[in-house]
């Protein structure tokens, strides 16, 4: 396994310190607070643990209360709400510094037959022969401050390939919509809370951006503040983060300083894995970086 694999699995890893009570590190993607995947990723692990491994994560929803310090350990609080005949309840509370930085619920589901539907996979290209967004950032790298220069350089452990690649720094106003293809950069061992885990990672990966897109705005350039304030997942059938998968997103609204985004997850033949919806702060800045 590739190095830089290898350290978002120990990365997503939690240890146990008492029944209930689980500790995570934090890693570094070059953001100036804990990456909102990395927590969604650890306290679903968190609560995991406490499940029957039977009974698989089908829906998760979360809050972001406070910016995560990347310096401190977080100490995620598993509350066992309710194991039921079918379904199994789980509330986490990750702890830095003594304050909760985000509120966590998760249900688990053993596997039943029923009726099934899915929306079909938008038609557009293959994984193959489009650029990684890793070799898209060469272009531009250097008119990011030096201090973040090592971190963006470096190899990532969840390659992604956008469909339509945009300009990080001058983007024109675009229709509110944005695919891309991702998938982890090395093979991964056949366990599916760590497949779940590392979804629920990869899935905060640039969600809010066709929020974005119909405004001209972008983080790089400096014109807008941007904040995951909650994040919710369904995961709806059985995958592997090691295969590619299409991450289809859309922003039907934004208002308020605030924007809502939602994706659709397939497989590359077409099947509907999972669904994401979240809200973030759009707050747009002056060229100072003050609030307007």
């Amino acid at each position: 396994m590739k190095p830089v694999v290898q350290e978002l699995v120990e990365l997503l890893q939690v240890e146990q310190l008492e029944h209930n009570l689980f500790r995570g590190v934090s890693g570094d993607i070059g953001s100036p607070r804990v990456f909102g995947g990395q927590v969604l990723g650890q306290a679903l692990m968190a609560a995991a643990r406490t499940v029957d491994p039977a009974r698989r994560v089908h829906s998760l929803h979360a809050y972001f209360l406070r910016p995560g310090d990347k310096n401190a350990r977080i100490v995620y609080d598993v509350d066992r709400i309710r194991d039921g005949g079918s379904f199994t309840t789980r509330r986490v509370v990750a702890i830095q510094h003594g304050q909760p930085i985000f509120n966590f619920a998760a249900s688990f589901h053993v596997k039943e037959e029923g009726a099934s539907h899915a929306s079909a996979m938008p038609a557009v290209p293959g994984p193959d022969g489009l650029a990684s967004e890793w070799e898209l950032r060469q272009a531009w790298l250097h008119k990011v401050p030096e201090a973040l220069r090592g971190v963006l350089h470096a190899e990532t452990a969840i390659e992604i390939r956008p469909v339509q690649p945009l300009d990080a720094f001058n983007p024109p106003p675009a229709a509110p919509s944005n695919d891309a293809w991702f998938r982890s950069a090395d093979q991964l061992p056949d366990d599916p809370l760590l497949h779940q885990a590392m979804l629920a990672y990869s899935s905060d990966f640039g969600l809010l951006r066709p929020a974005l897109m119909p405004h001209g705005l972008s983080f790089y350039k400096g014109n807008v503040q941007v904040v995951s304030l909650d994040h919710a997942m369904w995961f709806h059938d059985d995958f592997r983060m090691d295969d590619w998968l299409l991450y289809a997103t859309e922003s039907p609204w934004a208002g308020g300083a605030r924007g809502f985004s939602r994706g659709q997850i397939y497989t590359q033949r077409g099947r509907l894995i999972a669904s994401v919806a979240q809200e973030g702060l759009m707050r747009p800045v002056r060229s100072s970086g003050r609030k307007q």
